[in-house]
């Protein structure tokens, strides 16, 4: 199929479970088999496998956003796809998905609300729920759920200046900030109201790549004038949401 990208878009298709017919599959790829919500689990441990055979250690999925199932109205939905996640889970240690890793993230609530969440369906409850040691700070990760804990001011600085290297590295300047620079930064970050509490790395990160931006578009401009800038200074004092932020957790399989 080399050069032909209407049958490699055709196969693709096909990977992702878009055909709805076995005989339009059968007319556009000469297969006689297509991928439904019924089997595409089993697919996914073929394909693992297909990895490993062509010299993968295997292949690791990542389902995000796993609170959509936790919304599902419909309570008899909702178990069919808890009942789903537990076959997946009970495969893996069973040895019946060899080369497959699957990591799920979703919030606190959508894991452990025994009313509607996956600790409503008694046999994930009785498998993932966390033991009576761990605790914030000393957290196993080794268990089936992880539960991931907020960044520190300190990695929030450590991650700036990984980012000041790949911006510099991208647009193939030479990096001016340093440490003193982003730790005044992450200060002004942290010194709004309820940011203990409520700041998330997406918004740390976009404020800082913006004002890398503007170093880099505005060579003239230094990172203490923007940081003292009457809208930065603004912007930064104003009270955030009082609606706490959600921590998060992932859960491996």
């Amino acid at each position: 199929m080399d050069g032909d990208d209407a049958q490699k878009a055709k196969v693709a298709r096909w990977f992702r479970g878009e055909y709805a017919l076995k005989k339009e599959a059968r007319e556009e790829l000469g297969v006689n088999i297509i991928i439904t919500d019924d089997d595409w689990y089993d697919y996914l441990k073929i394909f693992a496998v297909f990895f490993r055979m062509a010299g993968y250690a295997g292949m690791v999925i990542f389902i995000d956003e796993l609170v959509n199932l936790y919304k599902i109205p419909n309570a008899v939905t909702r178990q069919y796809n808890y009942e789903k996640l537990l076959t997946m889970y009970n495969d893996t240690l069973q040895g019946k998905a060899r080369y497959l890793g699957i990591i799920m993230g979703a919030t606190p609530q959508a894991i452990e609300d025994k009313r509607r969440g996956l600790y409503s369906y008694e046999a994930l409850r009785s498998r993932l729920a966390e033991g009576k040691f761990s605790r914030p700070g000393a957290r196993d990760l080794l268990a089936p759920v992880i539960h991931l804990e907020p960044l520190t001011p300190e990695e929030m600085l450590v991650l700036c200046e990984k980012l000041t290297a790949m911006h510099a590295d991208l647009y193939g300047y030479e990096k001016k900030l340093d440490t003193d620079h982003l730790a005044d930064f992450i200060r002004l970050e942290y010194s709004r109201i309820g940011a203990d509490q409520n700041i998330t790395p997406r918004e740390v990160i976009r404020d800082f790549i913006e004002l890398l931006d503007l170093l880099y578009q505005n060579p003239a401009m230094t990172m203490d004038e923007l940081l003292g800038s009457d809208e930065f200074t603004y912007a930064k004092s104003g009270a955030v949401s009082d609606q706490t932020a959600p921590d998060y957790a992932e859960f491996t399989i």
